[in-house]
């Protein structure tokens, strides 16, 4: 592989809810080149099974790899919370065969879900945390063992909200429609009295005023997007494999299906024109 440091971070997801993760590394990361991946043509993964999202995770991570990406950003909650083992497994890559032996190069595996878990310990007061995600995520209880592994004594009490991914890739970000049906969900969150909330779900940050209008001030919201462009930017600093190429960098997206429709809702989600576009078959 291409040891280059100008090789681009991989970033993949369900679907469009990654480009949140995407927008946080172009800030955090400015001259960072950036391959994303969205699975539009089996969207939502959050109803699926586990053997399923495994196949389907294996699939794109193959894919990236072939792209000679020095990084994996796994944006989707759903895959983190799923399908991580299968993720890493694939990104030890034979590069070369020396005395017939084969060496082996490993692409860094980043997920939401750890970093998300560190910050809703760095913010809590009570200890009382809060986790919305899809039904895959929270039935996985992979946030409530994240959390568990960082402090023992926190309360975690979580909330599967199937239905918001559809809502925010329909633009419905503030609709009386919305409003009701966070409302609803989050009825049992607020009678524990959590302090901090985490948004399990890439879609949820585009919810964050509607969902701190619902909550009040006193509730912390953990944006797992914001803390991945973080330790992202931590990572790449400590491998030194920054990009030292001057020249501006390249962005490119990946679909399995719509193209036109993920550049529509795409440039909502990132508040600038995505570029190129391009439909690919797994």
């Amino acid at each position: 592989m291409n040891s280059q440091t100008n090789r681009a971070i991989g970033v993949f997801d369900s679907g469009i809810g990654g480009l949140t993760v995407v927008r946080s590394l172009m800030e955090r990361l400015p001259f960072e080149n950036i391959i994303y991946f969205g699975d539009t043509a089996r969207v939502p993964y959050g109803v699926k099974s586990v053997e399923t999202i495994n196949r389907y995770a294996a699939e794109i991570t193959e894919f990236l790899i072939k792209k000679d990406v020095k990084l994996l950003v796994v944006a989707c909650n759903t895959m983190a919370a799923v399908a991580h083992q299968t993720i890493v497994d694939l990104s030890h890559v034979p590069v070369a065969a020396v005395a017939s032996q084969k060496i082996v190069e490993t692409v860094p595996v980043l997920e939401v879900i750890d970093a998300s878990a560190r910050i809703a310990i760095q913010k809590t007061r009570t200890k009382s945390i809060g986790v919305i995600g899809t039904p895959a995520t929270i039935n996985s209880n992979a946030y409530a063992r994240a959390i568990h592994l960082l402090d023992k004594e926190a309360k975690v009490f979580s909330q599967a909200c199937p239905l918001l991914v559809p809502l925010v890739e329909e633009g419905w970000f503030d609709h009386p429609a919305t409003r009701l049906i966070v409302q609803e969900y989050l009825k049992p969150v607020i009678a524990e009295q959590v302090d901090t909330l985490v948004l399990g779900c890439t879609h949820y940050p585009l919810l964050k005023p509607l969902l701190q209008d619902i909550l009040g001030n006193g509730v912390n919201l953990i944006d797992s997007a914001e803390a991945m462009a973080d330790i992202a930017a931590d990572l790449i600093d400590q491998q030194k494999i920054g990009n030292k190429n001057s020249s501006p960098p390249e962005y490119t997206f990946y679909v399995s299906d719509l193209p036109y429709r993920f550049q529509t809702i795409g440039e909502r989600f990132m508040g600038r024109t995505l570029g190129r576009v391009e439909l690919v078959s797994l």
